[in-house]
């Protein structure tokens, strides 16, 4: 209905009260936004070199075995998405499990983790515009003015995309996945028919084995497996399996919104690991695990191992030279997918706060046209913006990597606690069948409890100045040194908790559950006239 302010205040509905634009993307596109939301070529390209290096020949089993508590918390997406499927999904749903300090936690979690993100995306964003176009000086250095500035360009792009609407955003998304997952499969069908037909590197290429897949082949300077070294692994890879969730944070926008996107985000999970699985298989088998030239253990291409990879497959003549750069083409497009597809879960997040008065409301706005999140999608672009400005900076842009790293925390943090809160939402299901006990309890509830100790590890590993690129040196204790890492980490929750004790008394309603009853949303028109005659 219509007020006197000219404010739509919906009554309670079936398109959750929000005011975004219900049925407006089907299942392919939700698969498609989930999928390209992991950035499936830069993710392999950042980090299948630093998990060789770790594991070596089993960075197969790592892939494999780092799927599961993944899968396990997707099941429970799916099975809170059919009871609440609301675009805030860690926010509303730990809300009404647990109560509105939880939920606020699960929504910071959110939004800390696509914030820093942000950053490294740009970054690659406008590495990668250079080298394809062969201006390989400015490419190589990521703190340069120029990669910056396309950096910034590719963000405000971004933003604007995911302003003017959700199916422009995944007609986009679309195209951009097509050309990533077309390229990854070329070069693994390129790799193993050279491995195979004998043309690979002499003395480096190597066929496939089975024992690749064996965890227990994971081991130490000892000899005998390594703990140590299997956990480090799979929170590698953890990292790269993450962003799957957006596909659920479009629910509201999503046709049959109870069912679809809880659908899209199981078949997300399930085609990154056929990804996954067939492209690092693939390339180890070409490359090799050494640590001299092409090999995937060389500390020179850990930071990019497609690239190097590619031309060595493809060469760097003819048609070969046209193929890499192909390849290179995949892993601008795979950032600029994630960084479109970071966006749209972060506004949605703070669109579900503020419409159940958790955050201030003007990032409850909605375009009266493009029914987007307007407020809540430049916030989210202008700070990811901001603090990439400051990242590049701050020594040397190293922080950049350590951001990425510390998110792993973040990561596990917030798909935990929704994997708990399945659990404890349907808890008075559970002795019904035993597909309620494994699909609503049990399943979600280990995916949670894997995270959770995934969470404590990375923030162990985090600790060691060896695992971050800026350290920092405590000054009254000289000696005792922090990885920058898990100062980003477990600092961006602290930061979340003193915010959310910071609100507590601003936003009484919310933190008293006087606001969760899904009748009461209010969202406002973009219209900073109406907007002020409301207020």
């Amino acid at each position: 209905m219509t007020t006197a302010t000219g404010n739509r205040t919906p009554a309670a509905s079936d398109d959750g009260g929000k005011g975004l634009k219900t049925g407006a993307i089907g299942l392919v596109s939700s698969v498609v936004i989930g999928v390209a939301s992991t950035a499936p070529a830069y993710s392999l390209a950042a980090t299948l070199g630093f998990i060789v290096a770790l594991v070596g020949l089993q960075s197969p089993a790592v892939v494999l075995l780092a799927f599961v508590p993944i899968l396990f918390v997707s099941v429970g997406y799916q099975q809170l998405n059919k009871a609440e499927p609301d675009c805030g999904t860690t926010f509303a749903w730990a809300t009404k499990a647990f109560g509105p300090k939880s939920g606020w936690l699960g929504g910071w979690g959110i939004i800390a983790a696509d914030v820093l993100v942000m950053a490294s995306l740009a970054q690659v964003a406008g590495q990668y515009l250079f080298l394809l176009f062969g201006a390989d000086g400015i490419g190589s250095d990521p703190t340069s003015g120029w990669v910056l500035l396309v950096g910034l360009l590719w963000m405000a792009l971004m933003t604007y995309i995911c302003y003017r609407g959700i199916e422009l955003s995944a007609a986009i998304q679309r195209w951009l996945l097509t050309i990533e997952v077309v390229m990854l499969a070329v070069l693994a069908v390129f790799a193993l028919v050279k491995v195979y037909t004998g043309n690979g590197v002499h003395g480096i290429s190597i066929h496939p084995a089975l024992s690749w897949f064996n965890p227990a082949n994971i081991k130490g300077d000892n000899g005998h497996f390594s703990f140590n070294l299997f956990s480090q692994g799979i929170l590698f890879m953890l990292f790269i399996y993450w962003g799957w969730d957006s596909a659920v944070s479009v629910n509201e926008e999503t046709k049959d919104r109870k069912k679809t996107p809880g659908r899209a985000a199981i078949i997300s999970t399930v085609l990154l690991l056929a990804i996954y699985a067939v492209v690092s298989v693939a390339a180890q088998a070409f490359a090799g695990v050494g640590t001299d030239g092409i090999g995937l253990g060389n500390a020179k291409n850990s930071g990019d191992v497609l690239s190097v990879l590619g031309s060595s497959v493809f060469g760097s003549s003819g048609i070969g030279s046209v193929m890499s750069k192909l390849l290179l083409f995949m892993v601008l497009t795979s950032a600029a997918a994630s960084t479109q597809t970071t966006i749209l879960p972060t506004a949605r997040t703070t669109l579900s706060m503020a419409v159940y008065k958790a955050i201030p409301h003007t990032f409850a706005k909605i375009h009266r046209r493009y029914f987007t999140p307007t407020s809540s999608t430049l916030w989210m672009g202008g700070v990811s913006a901001v603090l990439y400005l400051i990242m590049n900076y701050f020594s040397g842009g190293q922080v950049i990597g350590d951001a990425v790293t510390a998110i792993g925390i973040l990561i596990a943090f917030y798909y935990g606690a929704t994997g708990f809160a399945c659990t404890w939402y349907y808890r008075r299901e559970l002795t019904r069948s035993g597909r309620d006990f494994l699909l609503k309890g049990l399943i979600p509830f280990l995916g949670g409890l894997m995270l959770w100790l995934g969470m404590v590890l990375t923030a162990v590993q985090d600790w060691k100045p060896i695992n971050s690129y800026v350290v920092w040196n405590m000054h009254f204790a000289p000696h005792w040194q922090v990885g920058f890492a898990f100062l980003l980490g477990v600092g961006s929750l602290i930061v979340g908790l003193v915010l959310m004790l910071v609100c507590m008394p601003i936003y009484r309603d919310f933190f008293a559950g006087r606001t969760l009853n899904r009748a009461t949303p209010v969202y406002l028109a973009d219209d900073e006239a109406l907007t002020t005659a409301d207020r």
